[in-house]
């Protein structure tokens, strides 16, 4: 049997929610954000091991919040780093701290927790997948015209070959430790591209267009019709 973990990064400030609160503990639904991500990979037909990771400032504050909304689904909270890379990285480094050793058999998944409407069934077939793939990415194709360049100079590019990535990313454990001891770079966007520098493939999932990640005020309103119509 595999042993199969989830990285919840939750480590940003929110600041283009226009809140003093980061955006992972505003309320949706009438609960965090944050509760409603960690439901959605507890109810998944893997046995995951959840792994919360944010700000250590924030960690009484999650605690309180627990207490508050009576939330019982098994994780572990560990602190994050200055950026993404260091959160993910400081998430790795607690996994194979507990496996005591890197092993094949693992397969961990990252995922922004502000991505609170992702589906359990999605999860599972991230799953899946990175069973065969070593490398996956969950993404949707694009159905806007897109162009490159700056306000000045531009070209079109052919949105046939245009995905719009999300997560879960998903890797297969000895990789994505492997990719996490290269220094952090400008060009590490996400997880994905932390291995693809490697030389990696990147195996692409077609995901959901409701899994939006809440960037701004008004995708609250959005991820709460969503929810309700999973």
């Amino acid at each position: 049997m595999q042993n199969r973990y989830a990285i919840i990064v939750a480590g940003g400030s929110g600041s283009r929610m226009k809140s003093n609160l980061p955006k992972q503990f505003l309320l949706l639904d009438g609960k965090p954000i944050a509760m409603h991500t960690l439901e959605r990979f507890s109810n998944t037909e893997n046995e995951l091991r959840l792994i919360l990771v944010l700000h250590a400032d924030m960690f009484s504050f999650w605690d309180e919040l627990c207490e508050k909304y009576d939330f019982q689904i098994p994780h572990t909270v560990i602190a994050g780093g200055d950026t993404r890379f260091q959160s993910v990285r400081n998430g790795i480094h607690y996994i194979a701290e507990q496996q005591h050793q890197f092993l094949d058999n693992t397969l961990i998944a990252i995922h922004d927790a502000a991505r609170p409407v992702v589906t359990s069934e999605t999860i599972d077939t991230c799953f899946e997948q990175t069973v065969v793939h070593a490398a996956t990415v969950l993404a949707v194709p694009s159905t806007n015209s897109i162009r490159q360049g700056n306000v000045e100079e531009n070209r079109a590019l052919d949105r046939e070959n245009i995905w719009i990535v999300q997560t879960p990313q998903t890797f297969q454990g000895h990789i994505l430790h492997q990719a996490f001891q290269q220094d952090e770079l400008p060009a590490f966007t996400d997880d994905a591209s932390v291995v693809e520098k490697l030389g990696y493939s990147i195996h692409l999932i077609p995901g959901d267009h409701r899994n939006i990640k809440i960037t701004f005020p008004e995708d609250i309103s959005i991820a709460q019709f969503f929810l309700k119509n999973l």
